[in-house]
């Protein structure tokens, strides 16, 4: 992959200046914006690991395996404020396209910012 190309995340930035560093551990996101992008990036790009390591732990699920066929292809951030962000992340299956809306619920936990859930 190269590291000039966009981030997936939608910021318009290249991923090395963006994401890249959130995947990789050498910086922590600055807010749950920040963090629910580089997850949507981790997702599309196959870096499970960093969904693990930011997902709180109370309400991670054991495994993080994706659906085979699915391609996770756009987001988008309709609201961020405190410690919740609204988004659209849009994807594509062997069955067609699809979207998952959701406001997402975040808390620092160690000084860092982790996802915790769904807002019911």
């Amino acid at each position: 992959m190269s590291l000039v190309r966009p981030c997936p995340c939608g910021s318009g930035a290249a991923y090395d200046a963006c994401c890249g560093p959130l995947h990789r551990g050498t910086a922590l996101a600055s807010s749950p914006e920040e963090l629910m992008r580089s997850r949507f990036s981790a997702y599309a790009l196959g870096e499970l690991d960093h969904v693990f390591r930011t997902w709180h732990p109370r309400t991670r699920p054991d495994d993080l395996t994706p659906g085979p066929g699915l391609t996770w292809t756009r987001l988008e951030v309709l609201d961020a404020s405190g410690d919740e962000v609204e988004f659209r992340a849009h994807y594509e299956t062997p069955a067609g396209p699809g979207v998952l809306h959701e406001r997402s619920t975040f808390e620092r936990r160690g000084g860092r910012w982790v996802y915790v859930a769904p807002v019911p």
